[in-house]
């Protein structure tokens, strides 16, 4: 038989384009029959053979739709042309834009989402890295520490920083793994006197290596010399600027402080932005401790001690866990009276680049901090960002019946499914990209309000690439997502079936749809009820009763001459019109106060270990707090009071005394009697139970002034006037009591704005879908609403059609968040040793709410569709 040979035809058949088939095969056979006549059969099928297996590459070889199934289309054996060719992009955009144009009300609202949720989220991201900053620029970062205390007393284990002032230097000596150490104290204000320039400065007292272990730059002076003398001080660029005139001109000038002492600058620093612990001034270690003697007792643990470990040849760090384990029971040595009380406290490490974020701890372990707040507004920029990308699909897909025609021409023309896809994401990058420029003008505009609300110096820094990462990162990541499923779902259109007619959008399609405004709802409603929660909980710890009243109350320090002559300042004042009482205790009255196990009584169980809060205070001290208290106050008319006591009325509980006025107590070795129990009082946030308070007649630091109601401007000229009369030497300032209380719950207040704003942000975004797709709804019933009109319906039975199935999808979006918003909300207020309950009604609040907002926003395009003109509507049919 005179034929080609037939393997050689099958595998042509089966490797070869259709494109390609019809030519080759008939140009080879035509060969072969030549061949014939001029080789012989036998050579003729073997040169056939050979001319097939010559065809076998890539470039002639067919598609397959999938692995083992041939394609059935002949067109689309046809090589696709790239994606991504710049004719093709141009091709995009230019349809993109006309869609856009042609649809201007839905783009206007996809842009206005998308950009709001953008904004929200960008605003967020910045924030977000800027708390990640935080201590993060040092260069010697990952070997600083800082040295905590666990201490262990009545049964409880508590954590904190503070540790003796003499910790730092002895660790050092002790230990060869730590190459530097360096205490910290708390923040005062002192008044500082250079020439006739007096004002008021914040800083504090640090030791010698403080600049050797901390990338802070130094603009005049050596890490080395800059707190290594006696009375020498070194002094932010700022102070430097605002006393001397530049850094250089500072160094070696002397700066008056207190009216006491001069101190001469030996450095002038800047300390970065992106620092936790800020001042303007920073004092000799070693002038602190000469100036008060009582640091130097090992009992004491009001100082904070940084160390930075040792680094070997070869770059690696001492071990801070095995440095950890020796010097955990250091304490004990330098302190043997502390095992007789039955406490113990044992060292520990925090790394200093996680102490900003990761402060708070709970019976004793690290539990928490800013962190908490970090990952919470990470999660809410991702609700806000995918609820706006949620009302770009749900548009896009609810639209795709007008865009199906369009996709069955294209399929039909040759466009192949990545085609079409990638025409729908280069749409939705388009609208991205415009939602972007919109974005980043709202950012730049709000950035300075925000900034005033977290006190934080946020600003966009073009040339920084992080800054161009995240906003390309955010721009494809919303563009794809926002993109994806309109993308996908429009190009599985079948092209013949779109193109007869008879299409139909099943039921996954509106499910799914659904299912986006159920996410969506249910998104906003949790950050409604987290918001309801947060605004009553703040506003519970604001407004409770603590115990004293703080209303008309303000502090005084006694600086200077005010110190010795408090007896006159407060006669004279009492003599005062708006003044009503004055007293004057240890720091301030809801700031804590110093703590001491060192208290007996008799019956005490030896093996017991209470810590006492205790203050020295004046006479007049609970008339001036307005505190209830059972016996009596410190009295003149009673010579002896200087070793009485008074307690609050959970040191009576922790004493167990049934009746304790009159009864022993002994504090320090020295005995005194229990004149009276004050009512328990709060002497700190929210955040911790009140703590037994031991009081005690002495000469405090803060002078307490109450002044009568609606008196207060008299009170403060009277006041003023005054102390500079005996005080002229020192700038005359005050706090009321209501401002400090506000900065111990700053944080809470900060995190309960930026809540109200983001929740109503998510809320306006979820509306504006809804929006969109109730107009998108009444668009395509317009014909049913015409002949529903036309045989008698009203127009609240129209309104009702329409919204009804809207408000179902936003129940159950209430039904879904509110559990989650119940576990969420507990889980947070577990932080509060006094809080709110989760009441009911606050869920149904919510709901309403919801429901409400929703239902406003429905009815308005319900509204414009039911009172249209019947004949109109079917006449456009």
């Amino acid at each position: 038989m005179n034929a080609p040979p037939r393997w050689a035809d099958r595998l042509l058949e089966t490797f070869l384009s259709p494109r390609l088939l019809e030519d080759v095969q008939g140009d080879l056979h035509e060969v072969f029959y030549k061949r014939i006549q001029e080789v012989g059969l036998s050579k003729a099928r073997r040169e056939y053979g050979w001319a097939v297996l010559h065809y076998l590459r890539p470039y002639f070889f067919k598609s397959f739709r999938r692995s083992g199934q041939r394609t059935s289309s002949y067109y689309s054996t046809y090589p696709q042309p790239s994606l991504f060719q710049f004719d093709m992009i141009c091709n995009y955009l230019k349809i993109a834009w006309r869609n856009i144009a042609h649809n201007k009300s839905f783009s206007a609202i996809n842009i206005l989402g998308l950009a709001l949720g953008m904004a929200c989220c960008f605003v967020i991201v910045l924030w977000i890295q800027d708390e990640l900053s935080v201590d993060a620029y040092h260069a010697n970062g990952p070997q600083l520490y800082n040295v905590m205390e666990r201490q262990f007393y009545d049964g409880k284990v508590e954590a904190g920083n503070g540790t003796p002032a003499l910790l730092a230097e002895e660790l050092k000596k002790e230990f060869p793994e730590i190459a530097y150490a360096a205490g910290l104290s708390w923040e005062e204000e002192r008044t500082f006197l250079v020439g006739d320039k007096l004002n008021k400065e914040k800083g504090r007292w640090a030791g010698a290596d403080w600049f050797k272990m901390y990338s802070i730059p130094l603009l005049a002076g050596t890490a080395e010399t800059a707190l290594n003398g006696p009375n020498t001080i070194a002094i932010s660029q700022k102070l430097a600027q605002n006393y001397f005139g530049s850094p250089q001109a500072a160094m070696g000038k002397s700066i008056r402080i207190g009216n006491k002492e001069d101190y001469q600058v030996s450095a002038v620093f800047d300390v970065p932005a992106a620092s936790s612990v800020t001042y303007d001034y920073l004092l000799s270690w070693k002038d602190l401790l000469n100036h008060n003697e009582w640091l130097k007792d090992w009992g004491t643990n009001a100082l904070e001690t940084r160390i930075q470990l040792v680094v070997d040849r070869n770059g690696v760090p001492a071990d801070p866990a095995r440095l950890e384990a020796k010097m955990k029971s250091f304490l004990k040595s330098r302190n043997p009276g502390m095992t007789k009380s039955g406490s113990a406290i044992q060292l520990f490490l925090q790394p200093y680049q996680e102490a900003y974020l990761y402060s708070n701890f709970k019976n004793g372990y690290q539990d928490g901090g800013r962190i908490d707040y970090v990952r919470l507004f990470g999660i809410v920029a991702v609700f806000i960002l995918l609820i706006a990308c949620i009302n770009f699909m749900n548009l896009a897909t609810a639209r795709s019946v007008k865009r199906a025609r369009e996709v069955g021409v294209r399929k039909v023309v040759g466009a192949g499914r990545g085609w079409l896809i990638g025409q729908f994401i280069g749409e939705a990058m388009v609208l991205t990209c415009m939602a972007l420029l919109i974005a980043l003008g709202a950012v730049w505009l709000l950035l300075p309000t925000f900034n005033s609300l977290t006190e934080k110096h946020i600003a966009f820094h073009f040339t920084d690439a992080s800054f161009w990462v995240i906003l390309v990162g955010m721009a494809l990541v919303t563009g794809l997502i926002a993109g994806s499923y309109p993308a996908l779902f429009l190009s599985s259109l079948n092209p013949i079936r779109v193109l007869k007619g008879t299409v139909r959008f099943g039921a996954g399609a509106r499910f799914f749809r659904q299912g986006l405004v159920v996410f969506q709802f249910a998104l906003s409603m949790l950050l409604i009820i987290g918001t309801i929660i947060v605004y009553r909980q703040i506003d519970f710890i604001q407004t409770k009763n603590l115990g004293f009243d703080r209303e008309g109350m303000l502090y005084v320090s006694s600086e200077g001459e005010l110190g010795p002559k408090y007896n006159t300042f407060k006669e004279e004042l009492l003599q005062m019109p708006g003044i009503q009482s004055v007293t004057k205790m240890d720091g301030t009255p809801t700031n804590g106060f110093g703590s001491t196990g060192n208290v007996q009584w008799p019956g005490k169980d030896p093996k017991a270990s209470i810590q006492f809060q205790f203050s020295k205070v004046d006479y007049d001290f609970t008339k001036t707090l307005k505190v209830k208290v059972t016996g009596r106050d410190f009295s003149k008319a009673f010579g002896a009071d200087s070793a009485n006591f008074l307690i609050n009325e959970t040191a009576a509980r922790r004493i167990g005394y049934n009746d304790p006025i009159g009864k022993p107590l002994t504090m320090w070795g020295k005995t005194g009697t229990i004149v009276g129990v004050i009512a328990d009082y709060h002497q700190s946030s929210m955040h911790t139970a009140i703590e037994p308070f031991i009081a005690k007649l002495g000469d405090g630091q803060i002078i307490i002034v109450r002044v009568k109601p609606g008196q207060t401007k008299q009170a403060l000229a009277s006041l003023e006037v005054l102390a500079r009369q005996l005080n002229p030497k020192f700038p005359f300032r005050y706090r009321f009591a209501d401002e400090a209380f506000q900065t111990l719950y700053r944080s809470e207040t900060v995190v309960g704005s930026l809540a109200n704003y983001f929740a109503f942000l998510a809320i306006f975004i979820s509306c504006l879908g809804l929006f969109g797709l109730a107009a998108f709804t009444a668009e395509q019933r317009t014909k049913e609403i015409g002949v529903r009109k036309v045989l008698g319906a009203s127009v609240m039975s129209v309104v009702a059609l329409l919204s009804q199935d809207f408000l179902k999808l936003v129940l159950v979006a209430i039904l879904i968040s509110s559990p989650l918003a119940w576990f969420g909300m507990s889980r947070w207020l577990q932080e509060y040793v006094y809080k709110i309950d989760l009441s009911w009604w606050i869920f149904a609040l919510a709901g309403l709410l919801a429901i409400g907002i929703a239902l406003l926003t429905i009815s308005f395009q319900s509204i414009k569709a039911a009172l249209m003109n019947p004949v109109k509507s079917l006449r456009s049919e």
